[in-house]
């Protein structure tokens, strides 16, 4: 008796079922689109720099915090998160000269001379259970009030908005209307 062949299975349309399958696949899904903060980190160190601890003067430093359950505090005081803006703006202006406030230095900017740029910074805190949508929010208008002071600036110096200013002008504008936002590693309160 003879051997018995097995018969063999057509192939030849297995890649073509499967490039379709690919292709109802990548059709069908959507691919979800990373959101995240944009922010220009500063250089790395030399290794051959020497550290300093800095001293800052506390009346140069509010700190906002944002609490697990999303509750904004600016300095000493409970607000809402509309309410930020103005607040930091308030404090890096010193308007009035508080002594409570950040100071102000006289600062030669090259091209364009001698200009008062506040010390304050900005120190951003949160809790570990803050919810995403509350930080994004605080960030917000953390940048908002900086890019509004920088705007106005703008605008006295050269009557023009800080995004039509050529880059020379805006560097001038971003030394005097500095963007000084420290962020703390984020803790877990609710553990204590």
């Amino acid at each position: 008796m003879g051997k018995k062949k097995t018969p063999a299975i057509n192939s030849s349309s297995t890649a073509d079922i499967a490039f379709l399958l690919l292709c109802y696949f990548l059709m069908t899904t959507t691919m979800g689109s990373q959101t995240g903060l944009q922010r220009r980190l500063p250089p790395m160190p030399d290794k051959n720099q020497e550290v300093k601890d800095q001293k800052v003067n506390r009346r140069n430093i509010i700190i906002v915090k944002i609490n697990s359950a999303d509750r904004l505090l600016a300095g000493s005081e409970p607000m809402d998160v509309s309410q930020l803006k103005d607040k930091v703006k308030e404090f890096l202006t010193n308007p009035t000269n508080d002594p409570n406030l950040p100071e102000k230095k006289a600062t030669e900017i090259e091209g364009y001379g001698t200009y008062e740029v506040s010390q304050g910074v900005i120190s951003l805190q949160n809790d570990r259970g803050t919810s995403y949508r509350a930080y994004i929010e605080v960030q917000n208008e953390l940048v908002k009030a900086v890019n509004e002071l920088r705007d106005e600036f703008s605008r006295r110096a050269y009557g023009k908005s800080f995004n039509s200013l050529d880059e020379e002008k805006q560097d001038i504008v971003k030394k005097a209307i500095p963007q000084n936002i420290s962020e703390a590693e984020p803790k877990d309160v609710s553990k204590k």
